[in-house]
């Protein structure tokens, strides 16, 4: 057999008030940390991640031409001969 103790519904009802406030605390402490992270990034003038991947990628392609290109222009033994500073 169960009895309403009022004592223990007030406290029971504190606790659940307080986990509520708890919760929204830490939303809100969370949301600010992220608002202050962005600040922070955008003054280093940091780079996304998706534009970081566009420019990878544009890049690796360009080597690719690149290299393509000097294999078009060495003669076709494969041998590049090596030069140095004096001529």
């Amino acid at each position: 057999m169960q009895t309403k103790n009022p004592i223990l519904e007030e406290v029971a009802k504190a606790m659940e008030m307080a986990m509520g406030l708890a919760q929204t605390a830490s939303e809100e402490a969370k949301t600010a940390f992220r608002a202050q992270a962005d600040r922070f990034a955008a003054e280093l003038d940091l780079v996304r991640r998706d534009e970081l991947d566009a420019m990878r990628d544009a890049l690796t392609a360009e080597i690719a031409s690149l290299r393509a290109e000097i294999a078009r222009m060495t003669p076709s033994t494969g041998a590049v001969r090596a030069t140095d500073d004096a001529g």
